[in-house]
């Protein structure tokens, strides 16, 4: 990969699509996604569920055989539900309370609100609001600060109707968060590959990173320590995270990129497949 010459920066219209995972058992975590999470079940066979909202895919399941459980590798910290409202939070929140969801932590982030969870075979997910952008701590510089504070559990239940469905139709996948080996090499390959924009720096430890003026689209952290194993094809897991840009063009300038800068990558038509310096495989896709 040679270094770039000129900031090359994603459209800002550039979102996070769906996540793909690979699990052991596929009924119970499709259960699960439906059940207890909230998400609808899109279409399924043998071998994979698609789920999501509406008619928009934002999980999809596939089944592996001679599956390895999750260890200490690269890969999904966790897969962010963002959902358009408080009041929708309140609903879930209420929701997890009735069914004895694995709640695992929740908290005020200054910039949003979130519950977190994690599923039957140890992905982590979160399940948050975003606060009104006039509520959001951005520096002059343009970094967005976060916090971690408790989140005011009451007040979101305060805000809920009750009326629980699953997720509402404009949920999407907000952002996604992974488990790197090399945090210096992915700040490298997000900002100047793949052109987001680091909007949080967490040092040694963390960062975040978006297209446009989100707070983030990506998160990427070593906690697992420096220089973990990437996963191999029967780890359960991650199997792949998707952006969406807003057109064909914006795709055909991300190819023109990554040709100039040295990367190996897949093309088909209206998506482009590439992997990140921590074997993550990253799928950009076209509307």
């Amino acid at each position: 990969m040679n270094s770039t010459t000129t900031a090359f920066k994603i459209d800002a219209g550039t979102k996070i699509g769906h996540v793909a995972l690979k699990v052991a058992n596929l009924a119970k975590m499709t259960t699960f996604y439906q059940e207890v999470i909230g998400l609808s079940l899109l279409a399924s066979n043998e071998q994979e569920s698609v789920l999501g909202v509406g008619q928009t895919t934002l999980l999809r399941l596939r089944k592996i055989t001679e599956p390895l459980p999750l260890t200490r590798r690269t890969g999904l910290y966790h897969v962010a539900f963002l959902l358009p409202t408080r009041r929708d939070l309140g609903n879930a929140l209420f929701h997890y309370l009735q069914v004895e969801a694995p709640l695992v932590g929740a908290s005020d982030h200054g910039y949003s609100e979130a519950l977190y969870l994690t599923d039957p075979e140890d992905n982590g997910i979160e399940v948050y609001h975003d606060k009104e952008r006039s509520q959001w701590d951005i520096r002059a510089d343009g970094e967005i600060l976060g916090v971690t504070e408790p989140m005011d559990a009451e007040g979101v239940l305060g805000a809920a109707d009750r009326n629980w469905t699953g997720f509402v139709p404009e949920t999407t996948v907000g952002h996604v968060h992974l488990k790197v080996a090399d945090l210096v090499a992915s700040d490298i390959f997000y900002t100047e590959i793949m052109g987001l924009t680091l909007t949080s720096n967490f040092g040694s430890q963390a960062k975040f990173f978006a297209a446009g003026d989100y707070h983030h689209h990506l998160g990427a952290n070593n906690w697992l320590g420096a220089n973990v194993p990437p996963m191999e094809e029967h780890d359960l897991g991650l199997d792949y995270y998707t952006y969406q840009v807003p057109n064909a063009a914006e795709l055909t300038r991300l190819a023109e990129h990554f040709k100039a800068n040295g990367v190996d990558f897949k093309a088909e038509p209206n998506r482009l497949t590439v992997t990140d310096p921590n074997d993550i495989v990253v799928v950009v896709e076209g509307k």
